[in-house]
């Protein structure tokens, strides 16, 4: 069954639900026939700025640099939608999806820490637009929680909301990288105490580790 938002993973789980696709870039369009994926990350050595906003509600998700050997440095070079020979770059793929209708599916996946991922859950491609980042061109795509999709995308009864990735690595650590009522290591996910629905915000103080069984066991209470 595909991962629930806020499920704990690993890389190979990651791979594993997307086909069994080795994932070695972070933008990925239509990887599958209903959707794109995305890996993020928010890491202080992370290569692009992504960004979280509207209260976790949008992602806007940096393209990618040029490859190695089309600039002295890629990290400093224009990024481009078109290879020299014309064809759509990754981010040329995103860039012309961007406010399709129907909107691009893409699934969000983010890394925490070494080893560690968490599904953010599916968002639709709202947006793009280039701006200048440190004295070079980037491409921008902004993704928006969404509120429905396909069979085979589960989605909350409201939209997907991001916790930040500090609050992750922050409860990661307090918790031990537990369930923080039985201790158990595995099938772990990031729940909100307080639902954000009933008032509930993404901070350490409001969000835990939960193992599987927990995490349905309140969503059964709650709902």
């Amino acid at each position: 069954m595909p991962f629930e938002p806020d499920t704990v993973i690993t890389y190979f789980d990651m791979c594993q639900e997307e086909g069994g696709t080795s994932l070695q870039q972070g933008m990925n369009f239509r990887l599958r026939p209903t959707h794109s994926v995305i890996l993020m990350s928010q890491q202080e050595d992370a290569t692009y700025a992504d960004r979280i906003e509207e209260e976790g509600t949008v992602i806007v998700y940096q393209g990618h640099n040029v490859p190695r050997g089309q600039a002295l440095d890629p990290h400093t070079a224009d990024q481009q939608i078109r290879t020299p020979g014309g064809r759509l770059t990754r981010n040329g793929r995103f860039f012309e999806a961007a406010g399709s209708e129907p909107p691009e599916l893409v699934r969000v996946y983010e890394k925490i820490l070494r080893g560690m991922w968490v599904y953010n859950g599916a968002f639709h491609l709202t947006d793009a637009w280039t701006e200048v980042s440190n004295g070079r061109r980037v491409y921008m795509f902004r993704l928006k929680a969404a509120e429905g999709a396909p069979a085979g995308t589960p989605l909350r009864k409201e939209p997907s909301r991001v916790i930040p990735s500090a609050v992750k690595k922050e409860v990661w650590r307090r918790d031990g990288g537990k369930c923080r009522l039985c201790g158990a290591d595995d099938e772990l996910h990031y729940d909100h105490d307080i639902p954000f629905s009933r008032g509930g915000g993404s901070t350490v103080d409001n969000v835990r580790i939960l193992c599987a069984r927990h995490n349905l066991e309140k969503g059964a209470r709650i709902e």
